[in-house]
């Protein structure tokens, strides 16, 4: 039994469309469970980048103010999760997120002894932090997808 090329064309033209319907709530949904969860364990003292979080505060502010930047970070990742909830809210998140990056990417320059084993070969915790690319690459989706602002 042969399948007509037509054929192969129409069920890629539907499986094309239902990732074009489905790919923006499931990237603020994905975005949303890894930022709220994370954020939230690091608020329940429960985080195991507590030790990482530790020598980069150490390194930069200084120990004295470890307590309150890890709940801010914390509280931080739950609020740019739960904005990535509402699509009227992506304007206001991608900056947080950015920002927020910018400190959580931090480590691979600023702490080199946790996150690389070797040149080009990360540890555990470096694999965490370089796989923010991905969550990067998605927000850019979902920003690339907003309404531009029109005036009335």
């Amino acid at each position: 039994m042969t399948i007509r090329k037509d054929t192969y064309e129409s069920i890629d033209l539907r499986i094309i469309s239902f990732f074009k319907k489905t790919y923006i709530p499931v990237a603020r949904i994905s975005i949303f469970l890894v930022f709220f969860w994370f954020g939230l364990i690091k608020i329940l003292g429960l985080s195991p980048a507590s030790p990482l979080a530790e020598a980069l505060t150490e390194k930069t502010v200084g120990m004295q103010y470890f307590d309150t930047f890890f709940i801010v970070l914390a509280v931080l990742e739950c609020v740019i999760g739960l904005l990535f909830l509402f699509p009227k809210m992506t304007r206001v998140v991608i900056p947080l997120l950015l920002f927020h990056m910018v400190i959580v990417c931090s480590p691979l320059v600023l702490v080199p002894e946790y996150t690389w084993q070797l040149p080009f070969v990360p540890t555990l915790e470096g694999q965490y932090i370089i796989k923010n690319a991905v969550v990067v690459a998605v927000a850019i989706g979902i920003a690339a997808s907003t309404r531009p602002l029109t005036r009335k």
